[in-house]
C-alpha cells in the first residue's frame, strides 16, 4: 500500500517531540514543530538522561517502547550525538526481583552489593548529554527539511487538513485539556568532572550519580504536584549528602549549576489518535527512555491517517 505524505504539526520541542518529528520527516511527511519552549529550554535539558523506565506506565507498553529506544540509542552512540553507552550499577536496600522492564535491556546481571545494601545489579545503559543531544536532534530535523518555531499556544492547533501530534508534555494539562497530567518536581546538582566512570542509582529515594561529558549530574527528588521551579538550597544539600554517601568520589566536587525540572506524569502514557490529532504525552521521568519507541508508534498512527 502506497503511503500518503501529509503535513504534520508537532506541538512540543522536548526529546519526545523532536524524536517524533524526525521519524515523521524520515517517512516523507512535511513536519513543522511549534513550541513555547525551544529545545534547550525544555524539561529535557534538566534530565540526567540515563535510560531507565521511571514514573511511566503501563508496564507492558513501556517495556516495549524502552526496548526500541535502547536499540536506537545503541546505534546513535558516539559520532557527535552526545549519546554514549555506559555501564552502571543499581543498588537496593532489600532483596529485589528482576525489574519489570528486564526484557528491554540485552544484559542485566546480579552483583555482590556494596556494604550497606542487600541487593544490586549492573547493566549498560544509554546516557545522553542532553544539551548536545537536543542540538543533534534539532539539526537532524532541519537536515530532513523540518522546521521549528516558537509559539505560545492557548490550545492545540486545528488540523485544517494537517495532522497534529501533541507532544506538549506538562503543557498538555492546559492544551488538551487533561487534568490528569501533573508535575513531579525533580531537583539536581551539576558538578564539575570527577573521577566517576559509571552511573550509580539507589532507587529508594531516588539518588543517582550520572557522569556526562565534563560534568556529573547528581540527584534527585520526586515531588508530586510541586510546581516550584526555583532550586531549594536545603534540597540541594540533601541531594549532595545522599549522592556522596552513594559515591564518595563526588563529595566536595565544585558545583557548576542547580537545576529543576517538572516531569510530566500521568496515570499512563497517552499515545493514541483522536480524529486527526495524535496524542503522545505523559512520559513521567522516562521521556528520553521511551522517545524512539513512542516515535515509531506515532509515525505508524500518522501513516494510518
Amino acid at each position: 500500500m502506497l503511503a500518503v505524505m501529509q503535513r504534520v504539526v508537532v506541538v512540543g520541542a522536548g526529546v519526545v517531540g523532536l524524536s517524533c518529528a524526525i521519524r515523521l520527516a524520515e517517512a516523507g511527511h512535511r513536519v513543522d514543530v511549534v513550541a513555547r519552549d525551544l529545545p534547550l529550554e525544555t524539561t529535557s535539558t534538566v534530565a540526567a538522561a540515563l535510560w531507565y523506565p521511571y514514573l511511566a506506565l503501563p508496564q507492558d507498553l513501556v517495556t516495549g517502547w524502552a526496548g526500541v529506544s535502547y536499540a536506537v540509542f545503541s546505534e546513535l552512540a558516539g559520532d557527535g550525538t552526545g549519546v554514549r553507552m555506559l555501564l552502571g550499577t543499581e543498588v537496593m536496600r532489600g532483596p529485589t526481583p528482576d525489574p519489570w522492564w528486564r526484557e528491554a535491556v540485552p544484559d542485566l546481571r546480579r552483583i555482590a552489593p556494596p556494604t550497606g545494601y542487600a541487593d544490586g545489579w549492573e547493566f549498560v545503559s544509554p546516557v545522553a548529554d542532553m544539551p548536545v543531544y537536543l542540538g543533534w536532534l534539532r539539526a537532524r530535523l532541519e537536515e530532513l527539511g523540518g522546521t521549528l518555531t516558537r509559539a505560545a499556544l492557548e490550545a492545540l492547533p486545528e488540523p485544517e487538513g494537517a495532522v497534529v501530534v501533541n507532544c506538549a508534555g506538562l503543557g498538555a494539562r492546559g492544551l488538551v485539556p487533561d487534568p490528569t497530567v501533573r508535575p513531579v518536581r525533580g531537583q539536581v546538582v551539576v558538578l564539575d568532572h570527577v573521577d566517576v566512570d559509571r552511573w550509580w542509582l539507589d532507587g529508594a529515594v531516588p539518588t543517582y550519580v550520572v557522569p556526562r561529558g565534563d560534568t556529573v549530574v547528581v540527584g534527585g527528588t520526586e515531588e508530586p504536584g510541586d510546581w516550584h521551579r526555583t532550586p531549594r538550597p536545603e534540597t540541594a544539600e540533601d541531594v549532595l549528602a545522599r549522592a556522596s554517601a552513594l559515591v564518595p568520589a563526588v563529595a566536595g566536587a565544585r558545583i557548576v549549576a542547580h537545576r529543576v525540572g517538572l516531569r510530566p506524569a500521568r496515570p499512563s502514557v497517552r499515545l493514541e489518535a483522536v480524529g486527526r490529532v495524535v496524542h503522545c504525552y505523559g512520559h513521567g521521568g522516562a521521556g528520553m527512555t521511551l522517545s524512539w519507541g513512542c516515535a515509531a508508534d506515532v509515525a505508524a498512527l500518522v501513516a494510518e491517517l
